[in-house]
């Protein structure tokens, strides 16, 4: 029985109603949802593994496999587009080794895509940590990765 998944569950007094909130803290805690997790609040809650995995799998922001550390997302709507996003995103995957979706092997990174953050005027956009950068370059890309590590 992990021990975080324990407080987290009191922190909501085990109520059913906090599912989402209590997948959320453990998402934070962890950076994904791992199986474990979920069966201990399936238990910890009384109700079915089921309802718990539906609720993790509905929505986009949950993980049930492991994230990087740090997130990179590109954006890749059509100002973003025309502006260069698709060379960006083909340097990342150069740097990195990996495709949207994926997650390095050392857990370190990990790349997503997304069909537009609202910032069309700053394009081409890429977050990383939720940090926005804009009017990014592929020439660019390699020392933001950088700054990360």
């Amino acid at each position: 029985m992990d021990e975080k998944v324990e407080a987290i569950l009191d922190k909501y007094h085990r109520e059913t109603g906090q599912l989402v909130s209590i997948l959320q803290d453990i998402q934070a805690e962890y950076n994904w949802l791992p199986k474990e997790a979920l069966i201990q609040v399936s238990e910890g809650l009384g109700i079915p593994l089921s309802r718990v995995f539906s609720v993790a799998t509905f929505f986009r922001a949950f993980s049930l496999v492991p994230k990087g550390r740090h997130t990179i997302t590109i954006c890749m709507g059509t100002a973003c587009h025309v502006r260069g996003s698709p060379r960006i995103l083909d340097r990342v995957r150069q740097i990195l080794g990996i495709e949207p979706g994926g997650t390095t092997s050392d857990l370190k990174f990990s790349l997503e895509t997304v069909n537009c953050l609202g910032c069309c005027a700053l394009g081409p956009i890429v977050v990383v940590d939720g940090e926005y950068h804009g009017r990014m370059t592929a020439s660019g890309v390699k020392e933001l990765i950088e700054s990360c590590e």
